[in-house]
């Protein structure tokens, strides 16, 4: 019968997944204005080792209280930079030496799980009910799109982006073959 992991074996967990992952991860936020959603979103990076978050538009201030409700202190983990447009984003993005990957139901995009997301990759979302800008969408090196097969035609920011970190970080964490399964509680 499995239990629950103690907070040390899930401290001791985490850190055997944080030194097998090598892989630069990004995130350009574009006019997310909801707090909470920001705050999922900084939560989020945090759990996937984000190392830089651009926002850009008239995103949620990451400062917000109502941001801290949903990121539980997070903020602070995750290093990030608001600048004035969304090409200042892009081109700060790909200064870092980062491939930019906008997330958006939008024609040239690949699913998900066909996208170039190996090595230093920058995911790009947008607004919650505007998507990606046509300036986002036209800095980015690529498209994708998450398939769904629901009846619903899209997905919460938050959700969307937790699903394509989370997609990034296994297709570095599949390459190790039998190494993948770190032990849990050991």
């Amino acid at each position: 019968m499995s239990t629950q992991l103690r907070p040390t074996d899930v401290k001791r967990l985490n850190r055997q997944w944080r030194r097998r992952t090598e892989g630069r991860l990004a995130l350009l936020v574009e006019s997310v204005t909801q707090p909470f959603n920001l705050g999922s979103i900084l939560r989020t990076c945090a759990t996937f080792g984000v190392d830089h978050l651009w926002l850009t538009g008239n995103s949620a201030d990451p400062d917000d209280p109502k941001v801290g409700k949903t990121a539980l202190g997070t903020a602070a983990k995750v290093e990030h930079t608001r600048l004035s447009s969304t090409p200042q984003a892009l081109a700060a993005a790909h200064e870092a030496g980062y491939r930019v990957v906008a997330v958006e139901l939008a024609g040239g995009a690949v699913p998900l799980h066909a996208a170039p997301l190996e090595a230093d990759v920058c995911l790009a979302v947008g607004a919650e009910d505007h998507g990606c800008s046509p300036a986002l969408l036209a800095g980015a090196d690529a498209l994708t799109y998450i398939p769904q097969v629901g009846r619903v035609g899209s997905l919460n920011v938050a959700v969307a982006t937790a699903i394509a970190l989370a997609e990034a970080r296994r297709r570095e964490w599949a390459s190790f073959g039998e190494d993948a399964d770190a032990p849990a509680g050991n």
